[in-house]
């Protein structure tokens, strides 16, 4: 296969079509402001990037390395982007649901977050993954956007203290990171499927896995990083004013 080749699928514009059009449902109800509205197209846009246009060819057939980056566009930007795009009276109305209050409690997210991630990438899962991309392609990644939306509402949505939700992203962070420095590490390749995938761009396939796993820890740290520090910001400036207001009480 071509690997500039558009892969216009119906079953993933449907699937981008009817996300789309449930969140400008929601929208007319409970509307966003305008940075939750932009972090939606950003999400689709992703999600457009890495199954609509040549990167998804690549992915499929090429490189281990653009199919982690789809799979890091699938279970942590494009969910995160989701998740913050939803609406807080939308984000009220759907936690009444006891159901979702237990699915997105942190020690429930967090861990399927984690085993989903792991799982899929264990080589004789994601070969046959790869060797079966009419199904079993599309439950993984299926499961990895729903991991990860779960594993972010509660840093967007829950009400936990911004000292909670630091602690949680750095869990996330410390949890996830071995994966790819393990694949960076490894001295040879790990998943037959892309042993045996024709050459691209000069590639060996030990180095396409090493680019692979430093991109996968490399996004990582900035990514939950970034977060981590936004909210321990926010929790050791709210722990100095409440310092602040108990030494001027006495």
């Amino acid at each position: 296969m071509d690997p500039h080749s558009w892969s216009l699928h119906w079953d993933v514009m449907v699937t981008i079509g009817v996300l789309v059009a449930a969140y400008f449902w929601a929208e007319r109800r409970w509307p966003a402001d305008t940075t939750r509205r932009v972090a939606f197209d950003l999400a689709v846009v992703l999600l457009v990037l890495v199954y609509v246009t040549p990167l998804h060819t690549i992915a499929q057939h090429y490189l281990l390395s653009i199919h982690f980056l789809q799979n890091v566009v699938t279970a942590e930007w494009a969910p995160g982007l989701v998740v913050f795009a939803i609406a807080p009276a939308l984000a009220r109305e759907l936690e009444r649901s006891a159901a979702l209050r237990f699915l997105t409690y942190p020690l429930f997210a967090l861990p399927v977050w984690l085993g989903t991630y792991f799982l899929w990438h264990v080589p004789v899962v994601y070969d046959a993954a790869l060797e079966r991309q009419s199904w079993l392609l599309h439950l993984e990644h299926v499961t990895y956007f729903v991991a990860g939306f779960l594993m972010w509402w509660p840093v967007v949505h829950r009400r936990f203290s911004d000292g909670a939700k630091a602690l949680y992203l750095f869990a996330a962070f410390v949890l996830a990171s071995p994966l790819g420095l393990l694949l960076a590490l490894l001295p040879h390749p790990v998943y037959d499927f892309y042993k045996d995938a024709p050459a691209l761009w000069g590639l060996s396939d030990l180095t396409d896995q090493q680019i692979a796993g430093v991109t996968m820890a490399v996004e990582q740290a900035v990514v939950f990083f970034a977060v981590f520090a936004y909210f321990f910001a926010r929790f050791l400036r709210t722990e100095h004013i409440a310092g602040v207001f108990s030494e001027s009480s006495r």
